[in-house]
């Protein structure tokens, strides 16, 4: 250390002459404010430089120190859009699966039925046709069990997983359906046509009485199976559109239009428990109501009765009631009805 005397005077004049130097500016002496002002012309611009040399190093390591947090609010965003964005979506399908669910809930309380709703979530590779839902163990699917839809039949679960199951479809070549023609005890078999008809949905019966009556038209159901596996009984399967002619055949054949649309699958429901008592016809939908056929009240060229009575009248008819002849268009409406309410 050389602590002089010299140095220390040196110190104390400069202390001195900040002190002054600092008097002098705060009252406004002007020789002080003018040198101040060229103080700051001579070093304001290094000054800025150096500022525009060190702000990209400075805001590099701001960011570095602030990234962490930055990610994370980053992260949460994108969270937050992806909810929406999945909640949107399950809006708009809720929508439109909520018919389909409401005619499924409403099929399997006609029949009884105890069914686990799910989605169809793809479709089977190779040569069979299979369809893979998103119900299963879990949610009390099984093998052997019945699947269907708001329209009808639509297979049985070959193989279940705990969160996903497999389903034969009714057209596949191997599957085989006890079924009975509505509002008789005409019993058959309903095998599917393969990939070769599949698109047409199209199925084959086979009636165990060559003799019995088969006209299109006629609907069938399931007959159902012991314990209710694979089938429960009375699900809609679909309606006979072509009579094939077999002469000396044992078994009486026709072809099927399903009620369900195969290549369109959506909702579907697995039957998880039986109906305690066989619905027989009481599923199928209703029959579209006849028009009336219309009838003239007067002939061309005929000549009004005596007494005032429309030509082609019954005797002693009622005025304004129909022809007798009116009643063929609405007699197969209610032999129908009544066949189906006699089965129920």
């Amino acid at each position: 250390m050389h602590d002089t005397r010299r140095t220390r005077l040196v110190l104390a004049v400069l202390l001195l002459t900040a002190v002054g130097l600092i008097t002098l500016d705060h009252r406004g002496f002007t020789p002080i404010a003018g040198l101040r002002g060229a103080t700051s012309t001579i070093f304001g611009p290094v000054e800025r430089l150096a500022a525009d040399v060190a702000r990209p190093v400075t805001g590099f390591f701001e960011a570095v120190v602030g990234a962490p947090a930055t990610r994370r609010k980053i992260d949460t965003l994108e969270q937050q859009n992806q909810r929406l964005r999945a909640e949107l979506s399950a809006a708009q399908l809720s929508k439109s699966d909520s018919a389909q669910l409401s005619r499924l809930l409403q099929l399997a309380g006609r029949g009884g039925y105890r069914v686990v709703a799910a989605h169809v979530i793809g479709v089977g590779q190779g040569y069979d046709e299979t369809v893979t839902i998103d119900a299963g163990t879990r949610d009390g699917v099984r093998t052997d069990q019945t699947v269907l839809n708001s329209d009808g039949l639509v297979g049985r679960v070959v193989q279940a997983g705990a969160q996903s199951s497999t389903v034969l479809l009714a057209t596949d070549a191997l599957s085989a359906v006890g079924c009975r023609l509505e509002g008789s005890k005409q019993i058959g078999v309903v095998r599917g046509t393969g990939r070769s008809l599949s698109a047409q949905g199209t199925l084959r019966m086979e009636l165990l009485d060559a003799n019995a009556d088969l006209q299109p038209g006629q609907r069938i159901v399931t007959l159902g199976s012991v314990g209710g596996h694979p089938y429960v009984p009375g699900v809609p399967i679909g309606v006979v559109t072509q009579v094939q002619s077999t002469p000396g055949a044992l078994t009486r054949t026709a072809l099927v239009r399903p009620f369900a649309q195969f290549t369109a699958l959506d909702v579907v429901g697995v039957v998880v428990v039986a109906p305690r008592h066989n619905p027989r016809d009481s599923v199928l939908p209703p029959r579209p109501s006849p028009t009336p056929v219309p009838t003239s009240s007067r002939s061309p060229g005929a000549t009004p009765s005596p007494g005032g009575a429309s030509p082609g009248a019954t005797p002693g008819a009622t005025p304004g009631a129909p022809a007798r002849g009116n009643l063929g268009a609405f007699g197969p409406a209610f032999a129908g009805t009544g066949s189906r309410a006699a089965g129920a």
